[in-house]
């Protein structure tokens, strides 16, 4: 494991961000990543301010089982849905230009939440889902309980949109998903990950690799690509 990769893992375990920089064969992005269970608001404020890019949630696909969350390409296809509401052929998901899927599933809200997209109410989402997704895990709890156990704290749709793993991870998928739970899992973390894409200042185009690596040290924060984290992994 090489500095950079040692730095970012100990800032993960500390609860501090990370950037990560997929790869100028995928997306080209960097995104800022923080670790899920130790979410506050003010991390929100700063993925919104800093980044630009959506604010998603990355699960691992261990994590999408235990709770037997669907991938919305799945419904959005499903042949009685689509029958029913005849749009989604029109809307279907078939030239994403850097992927052949997409990693959406359900999007959250805590039930304590109000309108779920103030920095309070998308930290408090954030928190406690990676915190329950724990709990259960380490009760060994699974199945129509967990589900259950969800329910009780969150609804759909919501203002954290929740990305899942591909089942394999990094050996059939490196996107920003797979990267940003491949580091939790290398940081002996939950596998959940709050992060989001960093943009230009005018948002036209994602922040070029150099300028986000340029930033992420002004700001003392660890910067690593994902082929240093697939090396790590595989070492």
């Amino acid at each position: 494991m090489d500095d950079q990769v040692k730095a970012a893992v100990s800032a993960f375990q500390s609860g501090l961000p990370v950037c990560l920089f997929d790869s100028e064969k995928r997306e080209g992005e960097t995104d800022l990543l923080f670790p899920a269970q130790t979410a506050q608001p003010v991390h929100m404020r700063q993925l919104r301010r800093d980044c630009g890019g959506l604010l998603f949630l990355a699960i691992g696909h261990d994590v999408g089982e235990l709770f037997s969350l669907p991938f919305l390409q799945d419904l959005h296809t499903n042949e009685s849905l689509v029958a029913q509401h005849s749009v989604l052929s029109s809307l279907v998901t078939n030239d994403l230009r850097y992927d052949a899927r997409s990693a959406f599933t359900l999007s959250l809200n805590h039930r304590d939440t109000y309108t779920g997209i103030t920095d309070h109410d998308r930290a408090l989402t954030t928190r406690r889902f990676a915190q329950l997704t724990s709990e259960l895990i380490t009760a060994g709890t699974h199945g129509d309980a967990a589900q259950v156990a969800l329910g009780k704290e969150f609804r759909t749709p919501g203002h954290i949109p929740v990305c899942r793993e591909t089942e394999g991870g990094l050996s059939r998928r490196q996107g920003h998903t797979e990267l940003a739970v491949g580091l939790a899992r290398l940081a002996g973390i939950t596998p959940v990950v709050i992060g989001a894409e960093m943009l230009q200042h005018d948002g036209d185009q994602a922040l070029p690799v150099d300028d986000a690596r340029t930033w992420a040290q002004s700001q003392g924060i660890p910067f690593i690509e994902g082929a240093q984290l697939i090396e790590a992994l595989e070492a």
